[in-house]
């Protein structure tokens, strides 16, 4: 440890001795773990990384390469938290790691320069975002990006950037946050009013799923409040090492919502609503700011989670005729399942859409190696996870897949492509607006 540097693992419960010899009795978090399912090597499971950390948190193992590597390595997704019986709060110590990192510039010089220009540069002010987003757009518009794509060119320098080039979002024509007003009325009597974040992925490249979410909360009567000014909520920062930039980016949008009255903020993103659910951990002892964290955290709700405790309702069968007979399925968001336990709400509102042919994927909440920006930094591991869910998906099926976040989104738009598979790829919000077209 570099003196004088603030320990990023102070205030994190470090797991004690005692626990940890019990996981090692346990190993529950073994099968659900994607890294150590490619490795079988006990340094790239949840509890090998525990250990880890926990020797380097007590000053008893420098931060060696193979440390930052196996941090890295890890997707984050969280799954050994739900498989835990002892309720280890996985997350929280591999971030920690990450941090320790980030601050102390141990990284791979290419995870270094791409973490700081993405985290610190890019997220970091929503302007920037709308600026790359526009090149992006040019390039796609242009036929540059179908020129590079028929010709291969990008294989003879690197095929890791040309799938790179293959993954990057399909860019919005218009952004949502240029659409939406401020506020926006039902038709009838509000029975809500709710906050909504648009995102920076979410409003740039899936602007239609944000106009969906607006028109489905319109009509179940929710008067919609969308503040003006908002930045990225802060977790591609806050789960890749960059907790300054997280807590500047969460403080700012603390601010600003708590100027504005609402009974709920619901969010689209099963990353975005994750981490500001977690908002309140950034700052546990900064008196005001830490009672509207709270304030904010304990609103925050999923779009699926808000509509099953609200009320859904659905176009009338014999009206319907959009998803008649269709078999469609549902892909778990790690951060939605694993990290805010919400499962099942998701299936509750699916399987409420009259005549259609309703089937579980198999290992639904298994990651698709997405995870941020995993799928850049660790592009053959994630591959690897990418093509173990294509071929569950093609063990079903489905006419419609149906999930809750842009990178899962992204990940597995990338892999029926490359598979050739004619399936229909829906966010859950556009999904369930269609439900209830007239």
């Amino acid at each position: 440890m570099t003196e004088g540097k603030k320990s990023a693992f102070e205030g994190i419960n470090i797991p004690s001795d005692e626990l940890l010899n019990n996981c090692i009795h346990c190993g529950l978090c073994l099968p659900t773990c994607p890294t150590y399912s490619l490795t079988e090597l006990e340094r790239s499971s949840p509890r090998g990384r525990i250990r880890l950390i926990k020797a380097v948190a007590e000053g008893t193992l420098s931060i060696t390469k193979e440390f930052v590597y196996e941090m890295n390595f890890c997707l984050d997704c969280q799954a050994c938290e739900t498989a835990c019986p002892a309720g280890i709060k996985y997350g929280s110590l591999v971030e920690a790691a990450r941090a320790q990192i980030y601050e102390l510039g141990l990284e791979t010089i290419l995870g270094r320069y791409l973490k700081r220009f993405l985290l610190s540069w890019v997220f970091s002010h929503t302007g920037r975002i709308k600026f790359l987003a526009h090149l992006l757009r040019f390039y796609q518009l242009t036929g540059l990006q179908s020129i590079v794509e028929k010709t291969g060119v990008l294989k003879l320098f690197s095929k890791n950037l040309n799938t790179i080039q293959l993954l990057a979002p399909k860019i919005s024509k218009s952004f949502s946050t240029n659409i939406l007003a401020e506020r926006i009325l039902p038709k009838t009597k509000a029975r809500y009013r709710v906050g909504f974040l648009p995102g920076c992925i979410m409003d740039v490249a899936f602007a239609q799923v944000n106009i969906d979410t607006v028109e489905l909360l319109l009509h179940h009567d929710c008067e919609i409040i969308i503040p003006k000014g908002q930045r990225c909520c802060g977790s591609l920062q806050g789960h890749n090492g960059d907790i300054r930039g997280a807590k500047e980016n969460a403080r700012h949008n603390i601010e600003l919502f708590s100027r504005y009255e609402f009974d709920y903020l619901v969010i689209n993103s099963a990353g975005c609503g994750a981490f500001i659910k977690e908002y309140v951990s950034l700052f546990p002892d900064d008196g005001k700011l830490t009672k509207q964290a709270k304030s904010l955290s304990d609103r925050t709700k999923d779009i699926t989670e808000f509509l099953v405790e609200t009320g859904f309702y659905p176009m009338h069968k014999k009206k319907l005729h959009r998803y008649y007979g269709k078999r469609i399925t549902y892909q778990d968001a790690c951060h939605l399942v694993h990290t805010q336990r919400i499962s099942e709400q998701p299936r509750i509102l699916i399987r409420s859409v009259p005549d259609i042919d309703y089937v579980e994927l198999p290992e639904s909440s298994w990651c698709c190696g997405s995870a941020g920006i995993y799928n850049i930094i660790h592009q053959t591991e994630s591959m690897k996870l990418l093509k173990r869910k294509i071929e569950c998906i093609q063990e079903i099926k489905p006419d419609i897949i149906v999930t809750g976040n842009p990178g899962c989104m992204l990940q597995l738009q990338y892999g029926l492509h490359q598979e050739k598979l004619d399936i229909e790829l829906l966010h859950t919000a556009t999904f369930l607006r269609r439900a209830c077209e007239t």
